[in-house]
């Protein structure tokens, strides 16, 4: 173990030295100045692929011609959203330890569901409303960034840039200068008290300079329509109209301004592709303010690009929408290198790109194409849920709680009424599991007793035993709960295989097709740096990777 532990820090040292087989000509290699990573929100690894022809020669294709490109890199856990899959990527490890087991989630002390980030005790900075109420108040671990500020004795800055607010805290750790989302009910960046009393100047005059309404505009397709050959017709059945708007169909001229009181709808813009332009020009603006990679001690950039999964939930997996969504991605991707390239320096900085899930199709697109799908009719599930609870116990309240596929037990009513809680459970158990579209359901000693089964290490990876609950139910696979659009959350292929391309200083060109984690990211580019994992870091150092 000793051994083991020499290794990775060798490797990743601070100071990388290259020697010859004469014991001349050593070569020293320097940190990166800048570290940015993004995430793309609902990414399938297929998307590279499927939509490489159109891409442009200076944006995926450059990472992947110039990087290291992992193809087969999943999520080692079934419950896969946003929240959990930010906090995975920054953390180096799972929900169960990192405490995100949802966006939201049931909680067992207060008896209500909480937010991932929400915090009453910071307040808003940067607008008038209560959207900035929030901090990494429920993540339990340390992020690769929070090590590299404290690796850097808080010299390395990090700062957090994207539309989810969720995107932006989780990925920049407890450490961060300042993470920033966008409020689009003003149109606006803000932050949290939790970093800062007031904008910096810079990002004031972001915000003064109304950027923003400049992507207040119709939504056409990048090339013509006709050459995006690898998605669906544009006007089907399985895709959400826009407000305003009669049918779901290109160009999309969405209603931008308040009919009455005359304000634009900010919240249209982020189910565009607009949304990930306005991310990127923040982004730009924040290396600038923040005079980020200028200096010795390694920063951080953390992009979240949210836009992508606004677009996809609205639109389906298989939609042009989604496609052209990912064309405009490619080039803020160019964008992006060619600023680094230019004002960071081509050896100076050190790229990861990832997603924090994938996403299934849509249901009604599978079942036009023979594939075996359903529609998990939920109105139906919580009756029988109810029916169930009545003939087993004559009353519903046995169960106090529900969220992300689990059910929290009433443990006081059961004690109270000399019930095993056991057989409770193994008699709501045998009755649920008889319900169209369900899988199978487990107790929570299932899930972490038992140790042969892939799919249920997948939930127990996401099962934190303080805070999940004492059943969770999974669906069949391509059941959803919803008819238009595409969603995610589940344990299967569609939703864990996402991309994982590492690009720059310290970095390799290659690629591997052995499974990787996405738990893998930190500590590979912790080795990269010379500085220690996360706290609670299980990932292992992808060493094909690394430039030695």
């Amino acid at each position: 173990m000793l051994i083991g532990g020499f290794f990775i820090l060798v490797v990743g040292f601070l100071i990388r030295i290259n020697q010859d087989s004469s014991g001349s000509n050593i070569s020293i290699k320097h940190n990166p100045k800048l570290v940015v990573g993004i995430v793309v929100d609902q990414m399938r690894y297929q998307y590279l692929t499927k939509y490489w022809d159109h891409y442009s020669d200076n944006g995926f294709k450059k990472l992947i011609g110039k990087g290291f490109n992992a193809k087969s890199n999943h999520y080692g856990y079934a419950q896969t959203s946003t929240g959990p899959g930010h906090t995975t990527v920054a953390t180096g490890t799972y929900p169960r330890f990192h405490g995100i087991i949802g966006n939201s989630w049931f909680d067992k002390k207060s008896k209500k569901s909480i937010y991932c980030v929400d915090d009453d005790n910071y307040n808003t900075v940067g607008s008038s409303t209560i959207r900035g109420k929030k901090s990494p108040v429920n993540l339990l671990t340390s992020t690769l960034s929070d090590e590299n500020r404290i690796a850097t004795n808080f010299k390395g800055k990090t700062i957090g840039v994207a539309i989810k607010d969720r995107g932006s805290i989780l990925s920049s750790g407890h450490t961060a200068n300042a993470a920033y989302w966008f409020d689009s009910e003003e149109g606006s960046f803000i932050t949290s008290t939790f970093y800062v009393d007031e904008l910096p100047s810079w990002a004031k005059e972001f915000n003064d300079s109304r950027a923003v309404d400049q992507y207040l505009k119709t939504w056409d397709t990048y090339y013509d329509i006709s050459t995006y050959t690898e998605s669906g017709p544009d006007n089907n059945n399985y895709e959400s109209n826009f407000r305003g708007e009669e049918s779901p169909v290109f160009p999309h001229n969405f209603k931008i301004k308040n009919s009455k009181t005359g304000d634009p709808y900010y919240l249209e813009l982020t189910s565009t592709p607009y949304g990930n332009s306005l991310v990127t020009d923040f982004s730009i603006k924040a290396i600038e303010g923040e005079n980020l990679g200028k200096d010795n001690h390694t920063d951080f950039l953390l992009i979240d690009f949210s836009s992508t999964d606004y677009v996809g939930h609205q639109f389906g997996a298989n939609s042009k929408e989604v496609q052209d969504t990912f064309i405009r991605l490619d080039l803020e991707i160019e964008r992006l290198l060619d600023y680094f390239d230019k004002n960071i320096g081509k050896d100076e900085y050190t790229l990861f790109l990832t997603a924090d899930h994938g996403v299934k199709n849509a249901p009604g697109f599978l079942k036009d194409n023979k594939i075996p799908t359903n529609y998990f009719y939920n109105n139906q599930w919580e009756k029988h849920i109810e029916s169930t609870l009545k003939n087993l116990f004559g009353r519903t309240d046995i169960i106090v709680g529900s969220s992300n596929q689990q059910f929290f037990l009433n443990h006081e009513l059961i004690d109270k009424l000399g019930l095993d809680l056991n057989k409770v459970k193994s008699s709501i158990i045998k009755k649920l599991q008889s319900f169209p579209g369900i899988e199978d359901v487990y107790s929570s000693e299932q899930i972490l007793n038992i140790s042969d089964d892939h799919y249920i290490r997948l939930i127990r990876n996401g099962f934190n035993t303080k805070l999940s609950g004492d059943l969770m139910y999974t669906m069949m696979p391509n059941w959803t709960y919803y008819r238009k659009g595409s969603t995610h959350g589940t344990r299967f292929n569609h939703d864990t295989h996402v991309p994982l391309i590492l690009y720059g200083n310290g970095i390799k060109k290659g690629s591997i097709s052995r499974r990787t984690d996405v738990i893998d990211i930190a500590p590979t580019i912790a080795a990269v740096l010379g500085i220690n994992s996360p706290s609670s870091s299980t990932g292992k150092v992808i060493y094909e990777a690394i430039d030695d």
